[in-house]
Protein backbone atom coordinates (compact mmCIF):
# COMPACT_ATOMS: atom_id res chain seq x y z
CA UNK A 1 0.00 0.00 0.00
CA UNK A 2 2.97 2.22 1.31
CA UNK A 3 4.82 1.51 -2.54
CA UNK A 4 1.60 2.30 -4.32
CA UNK A 5 0.96 5.99 -2.20
CA UNK A 6 4.31 6.81 -3.27
CA UNK A 7 4.12 5.86 -7.39
CA UNK A 8 0.41 7.78 -6.94
CA UNK A 9 1.05 11.31 -6.00
CA UNK A 10 -2.76 11.68 -6.96
CA UNK A 11 -3.87 8.65 -4.79
CA UNK A 12 -1.70 9.87 -1.92
CA UNK A 13 -3.14 13.01 -2.56
CA UNK A 14 -6.80 11.85 -1.63
CA UNK A 15 -5.66 9.19 0.45
CA UNK A 16 -4.32 12.09 3.25
CA UNK A 17 -7.16 14.27 2.52
CA UNK A 18 -9.95 11.72 3.62
CA UNK A 19 -7.66 11.05 6.71
CA UNK A 20 -7.79 14.42 6.84
CA UNK A 21 -11.36 14.92 7.08
CA UNK A 22 -11.83 11.97 9.45
CA UNK A 23 -8.98 13.73 12.32
CA UNK A 24 -10.71 16.75 11.77
CA UNK A 25 -14.16 15.48 12.99
CA UNK A 26 -11.38 14.32 16.25
CA UNK A 27 -9.98 17.53 16.31
CA UNK A 28 -13.74 18.60 16.79
CA UNK A 29 -13.74 16.64 20.10
CA UNK A 30 -10.91 18.17 21.11
CA UNK A 31 -11.47 21.85 20.63
CA UNK A 32 -14.53 21.68 22.56
CA UNK A 33 -13.27 19.15 25.46
CA UNK A 34 -9.89 19.99 25.95
CA UNK A 35 -10.60 23.51 27.46
CA UNK A 36 -12.95 21.71 29.55
CA UNK A 37 -10.49 19.12 30.81
CA UNK A 38 -8.43 22.16 32.16
CA UNK A 39 -11.06 24.30 33.61
CA UNK A 40 -11.73 20.74 35.44
CA UNK A 41 -7.93 19.77 36.54
CA UNK A 42 -7.36 23.53 37.56
CA UNK A 43 -11.06 23.07 40.21
CA UNK A 44 -9.34 19.36 41.43
CA UNK A 45 -6.13 21.28 42.33
CA UNK A 46 -7.64 24.04 44.40
CA UNK A 47 -10.14 21.57 46.07
CA UNK A 48 -6.99 19.23 47.12
CA UNK A 49 -4.95 22.39 47.86
CA UNK A 50 -7.61 23.26 50.32
CA UNK A 51 -8.15 20.02 51.40
CA UNK A 52 -12.14 19.42 50.09
CA UNK A 53 -12.86 16.59 48.24
CA UNK A 54 -13.03 17.08 44.06
CA UNK A 55 -15.89 18.79 42.55
CA UNK A 56 -16.25 16.01 40.11
CA UNK A 57 -17.95 12.28 40.10
CA UNK A 58 -17.42 11.30 37.03
CA UNK A 59 -14.88 11.26 34.29
CA UNK A 60 -14.30 13.28 31.60
CA UNK A 61 -11.50 12.94 28.66
CA UNK A 62 -11.44 13.39 25.28
CA UNK A 63 -13.35 9.76 24.58
CA UNK A 64 -15.42 9.49 28.10
CA UNK A 65 -18.21 10.28 28.02
CA UNK A 66 -19.45 9.12 24.73
CA UNK A 67 -20.53 12.49 21.91
CA UNK A 68 -24.13 14.03 23.05
CA UNK A 69 -26.22 16.55 21.99
CA UNK A 70 -25.93 19.40 24.17
CA UNK A 71 -29.60 20.17 24.57
CA UNK A 72 -30.88 16.67 24.65
CA UNK A 73 -28.90 14.33 25.39
CA UNK A 74 -28.86 12.53 22.13
CA UNK A 75 -26.05 10.05 21.77
CA UNK A 76 -24.13 10.50 18.89
CA UNK A 77 -24.48 7.57 16.49
CA UNK A 78 -21.56 6.34 14.29
CA UNK A 79 -23.67 7.15 11.36
CA UNK A 80 -24.02 10.47 12.72
CA UNK A 81 -20.41 11.11 13.10
CA UNK A 82 -19.10 11.00 9.03
CA UNK A 83 -17.61 14.43 8.40
CA UNK A 84 -19.19 16.86 6.74
CA UNK A 85 -21.87 13.90 5.14
CA UNK A 86 -23.56 13.89 8.07
CA UNK A 87 -24.36 17.35 8.94
CA UNK A 88 -25.80 17.71 5.57
CA UNK A 89 -27.88 14.49 5.43
CA UNK A 90 -28.90 16.16 8.91
CA UNK A 91 -29.31 19.27 7.61
CA UNK A 92 -27.47 20.82 10.56
CA UNK A 93 -30.06 19.40 13.07
CA UNK A 94 -29.37 17.36 16.05
CA UNK A 95 -31.28 13.75 15.27
CA UNK A 96 -33.04 13.37 18.06
CA UNK A 97 -34.20 17.40 18.86
CA UNK A 98 -33.91 19.61 15.63
CA UNK A 99 -31.85 22.07 17.72
CA UNK A 100 -29.52 23.54 14.97
CA UNK A 101 -25.33 22.11 14.81
CA UNK A 102 -23.40 25.09 14.45
CA UNK A 103 -21.57 24.92 11.06
CA UNK A 104 -17.92 24.69 12.37
CA UNK A 105 -18.47 21.62 12.80
CA UNK A 106 -17.97 20.62 9.26
CA UNK A 107 -15.75 23.97 8.50
CA UNK A 108 -13.26 22.37 11.11
CA UNK A 109 -13.63 18.41 9.05
CA UNK A 110 -13.52 21.02 5.56
CA UNK A 111 -10.24 23.04 6.58
CA UNK A 112 -8.63 19.79 7.92
CA UNK A 113 -8.99 18.08 4.67
CA UNK A 114 -8.69 20.54 2.86
CA UNK A 115 -5.39 21.72 3.98
CA UNK A 116 -3.98 17.63 4.93
CA UNK A 117 -4.28 17.19 1.03
CA UNK A 118 -2.77 20.42 -0.36
CA UNK A 119 0.46 19.47 2.32
CA UNK A 120 0.63 15.89 0.65
CA UNK A 121 -0.04 17.32 -2.56
CA UNK A 122 2.74 20.31 -2.05
CA UNK A 123 5.63 18.01 -0.50
CA UNK A 124 4.82 14.78 -1.55
CA UNK A 125 4.74 11.38 -0.39
CA UNK A 126 7.57 11.20 2.80
CA UNK A 127 8.67 12.67 6.29
CA UNK A 128 8.26 16.52 5.02
CA UNK A 129 4.54 15.47 3.98
CA UNK A 130 4.24 13.79 7.42
CA UNK A 131 5.31 16.53 9.66
CA UNK A 132 3.70 19.20 7.87
CA UNK A 133 0.43 17.52 7.95
CA UNK A 134 1.15 17.13 11.88
CA UNK A 135 1.99 20.57 12.17
CA UNK A 136 -1.41 21.98 10.74
CA UNK A 137 -3.35 19.22 12.26
CA UNK A 138 -2.02 21.23 15.99
CA UNK A 139 -2.43 24.57 14.47
CA UNK A 140 -6.35 23.95 13.74
CA UNK A 141 -6.76 23.08 17.44
CA UNK A 142 -4.95 25.79 18.67
CA UNK A 143 -6.98 28.33 16.24
CA UNK A 144 -10.16 27.38 17.07
CA UNK A 145 -9.66 26.46 21.32
CA UNK A 146 -8.20 30.44 21.46
CA UNK A 147 -11.15 31.98 19.67
CA UNK A 148 -13.29 29.83 22.43
CA UNK A 149 -11.60 30.51 25.33
CA UNK A 150 -8.59 32.62 24.40
CA UNK A 151 -6.11 29.76 25.83
CA UNK A 152 -3.42 28.18 23.85
CA UNK A 153 -3.07 24.99 25.68
CA UNK A 154 0.31 23.67 26.79
CA UNK A 155 -0.86 20.08 26.13
CA UNK A 156 -0.49 21.20 22.64
CA UNK A 157 1.82 24.07 22.37
CA UNK A 158 5.19 22.19 24.06
CA UNK A 159 4.63 18.86 22.19
CA UNK A 160 4.42 21.22 19.30
CA UNK A 161 7.38 22.86 19.94
CA UNK A 162 9.91 19.64 20.48
CA UNK A 163 7.95 17.70 17.64
CA UNK A 164 9.28 20.52 15.15
CA UNK A 165 13.16 20.07 16.67
CA UNK A 166 12.79 16.43 16.38
CA UNK A 167 11.61 16.67 12.52
CA UNK A 168 14.43 18.91 12.36
CA UNK A 169 17.23 17.20 13.57
CA UNK A 170 16.78 15.21 9.66
CA UNK A 171 16.19 18.84 8.56
CA UNK A 172 13.00 18.39 7.28
CA UNK A 173 12.34 21.93 6.96
CA UNK A 174 14.79 23.61 7.96
CA UNK A 175 18.88 22.80 9.72
CA UNK A 176 18.12 22.07 13.48
CA UNK A 177 20.41 24.80 14.26
CA UNK A 178 17.91 27.19 12.47
CA UNK A 179 14.78 25.58 14.42
CA UNK A 180 16.80 25.79 17.74
CA UNK A 181 17.39 29.72 17.21
CA UNK A 182 14.05 30.19 16.00
CA UNK A 183 12.03 28.49 18.89
CA UNK A 184 13.90 30.45 20.89
CA UNK A 185 13.66 33.54 18.97
CA UNK A 186 10.54 32.85 18.28
CA UNK A 187 9.92 33.11 22.33
CA UNK A 188 11.51 35.91 23.04
CA UNK A 189 10.65 38.12 20.99
CA UNK A 190 7.06 38.24 22.03
CA UNK A 191 7.93 37.90 25.18
CA UNK A 192 10.19 41.32 25.08
CA UNK A 193 6.70 42.85 23.24
CA UNK A 194 4.60 41.83 26.08
CA UNK A 195 7.08 43.04 28.90
CA UNK A 196 7.34 46.78 26.72
CA UNK A 197 3.86 47.07 26.55
CA UNK A 198 2.93 46.30 30.42
CA UNK A 199 5.60 48.52 31.46
CA UNK A 200 4.38 51.34 29.41
CA UNK A 201 0.84 50.72 29.50
CA UNK A 202 0.17 48.92 32.62
CA UNK A 203 -1.88 46.43 30.91
CA UNK A 204 -0.99 42.93 29.32
CA UNK A 205 -1.03 42.70 25.36
CA UNK A 206 -1.12 39.09 25.24
CA UNK A 207 -0.84 35.59 27.00
CA UNK A 208 2.01 33.47 27.86
CA UNK A 209 0.57 30.94 25.27
CA UNK A 210 1.05 32.91 22.11
CA UNK A 211 5.41 33.02 23.31
CA UNK A 212 5.01 29.05 23.25
CA UNK A 213 3.00 29.05 19.45
CA UNK A 214 5.67 31.46 18.40
CA UNK A 215 8.17 29.23 19.81
CA UNK A 216 7.15 26.13 17.98
CA UNK A 217 6.77 27.86 14.73
CA UNK A 218 10.18 29.16 14.91
CA UNK A 219 10.76 25.37 15.81
CA UNK A 220 9.55 24.02 12.95
CA UNK A 221 10.35 26.12 10.53
CA UNK A 222 13.24 28.03 11.33
CA UNK A 223 14.49 32.06 12.34
CA UNK A 224 14.18 33.62 9.12
CA UNK A 225 10.62 32.44 8.55
CA UNK A 226 9.28 34.34 12.28
CA UNK A 227 9.54 38.14 11.10
CA UNK A 228 7.33 36.61 8.22
CA UNK A 229 5.29 35.15 9.72
CA UNK A 230 4.66 38.23 12.84
CA UNK A 231 4.01 40.77 10.20
CA UNK A 232 1.15 38.46 8.42
CA UNK A 233 -0.14 37.65 11.88
CA UNK A 234 -0.21 41.29 13.20
CA UNK A 235 -1.86 42.98 9.74
CA UNK A 236 -4.52 40.13 9.97
CA UNK A 237 -5.45 41.00 13.29
CA UNK A 238 -5.22 44.78 13.29
CA UNK A 239 -7.59 44.40 9.99
CA UNK A 240 -10.24 42.10 12.07
CA UNK A 241 -9.64 44.30 15.00
CA UNK A 242 -11.02 47.25 13.26
CA UNK A 243 -13.89 45.76 11.15
CA UNK A 244 -14.97 43.96 14.80
CA UNK A 245 -14.99 47.71 16.39
CA UNK A 246 -16.19 49.60 13.36
CA UNK A 247 -18.98 47.14 12.48
CA UNK A 248 -19.74 44.78 15.38
CA UNK A 249 -19.26 47.65 17.75
CA UNK A 250 -16.85 46.14 19.77
CA UNK A 251 -15.00 47.70 22.36
CA UNK A 252 -11.23 48.53 22.06
CA UNK A 253 -10.80 47.02 25.88
CA UNK A 254 -12.34 43.47 24.50
CA UNK A 255 -9.59 41.31 24.20
CA UNK A 256 -8.63 39.49 20.43
CA UNK A 257 -7.46 36.28 20.73
CA UNK A 258 -3.93 36.49 18.41
CA UNK A 259 -3.04 32.65 18.43
CA UNK A 260 -5.20 32.59 15.41
CA UNK A 261 -3.05 35.16 13.40
CA UNK A 262 0.10 33.61 14.41
CA UNK A 263 -1.21 30.17 13.22
CA UNK A 264 -2.72 31.90 10.14
CA UNK A 265 1.14 33.26 9.33
CA UNK A 266 2.28 29.82 10.52
CA UNK A 267 0.63 28.19 7.95
CA UNK A 268 1.30 30.63 4.62
CA UNK A 269 4.83 30.42 5.75
CA UNK A 270 4.82 26.60 5.69
CA UNK A 271 3.59 26.80 2.13
CA UNK A 272 4.71 29.90 0.70
CA UNK A 273 7.60 31.37 3.08
CA UNK A 274 10.47 30.68 1.00
CA UNK A 275 8.81 31.94 -2.47
CA UNK A 276 7.72 35.25 -0.45
CA UNK A 277 11.28 35.77 0.99
CA UNK A 278 13.17 34.94 -2.27
CA UNK A 279 10.77 37.32 -3.94
CA UNK A 280 11.18 40.29 -1.65
CA UNK A 281 15.11 39.63 -1.41
CA UNK A 282 15.25 39.83 -5.32
CA UNK A 283 13.65 43.16 -4.96
CA UNK A 284 16.30 44.27 -2.85
CA UNK A 285 19.11 43.62 -5.38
Amino acid sequence: MLALLQADPILFTVTCGIVGLLVGSFLNVVIYRLPKIMERDWQEQCAALNGLPSPHQTAFSLSIPRSACPSCGHKIGATENIPILSYLWLRGKCAGCGVRISPRYPIVEAATGILTAAAASYFGFGLSAIAAIIFIWALIALTFIDFDTQLLPDSITLPLLWAGLLFNLQSTFVPLQTAVIGAMAGYLSLWAVYWAFKLITGKEGMGYGDFKLLAAIGAWLGWSMLPLVILLSSAVGAIVGIILIVLAKQGRSVPIPFGPYLAGGGLIALFWGPAILQNYLATLA
